[in-house]
C-alpha cells in the first residue's frame, strides 16, 4: 500500500480518542478508527457516499431511544 496521508474527521473529539480517519489513494478511500489504526476499511467514494446517505436517511426516520 502506498504511503497514506490520514485526515481526522471534524466530528472527532479533541482528546484524540474516538477518531475516524480517512486517506485518499485514487481511486479508493481508506477509513480507520484511530484506536485500531491497523484495521483499515477500503472503499470507493461512490460506496461511501451511498452508506452515508443511507445512515442519514435511517437516522432521520428512526425513533430515538
Amino acid at each position: 500500500m502506498a504511503h497514506l496521508v490520514w485526515q481526522k474527521s471534524t466530528y472527532s473529539d479533541g482528546a484524540g480518542a474516538n477518531c475516524v480517519e480517512i486517506a485518499a489513494n485514487y481511486p479508493v478511500l481508506h477509513l480507520r478508527e484511530s484506536d485500531h489504526p491497523n484495521h483499515i476499511l477500503t472503499t470507493t467514494p461512490t460506496a461511501l457516499r451511498a452508506l452515508i446517505l443511507t445512515l442519514k436517511n435511517d437516522t432521520a426516520h428512526s425513533p430515538r431511544v
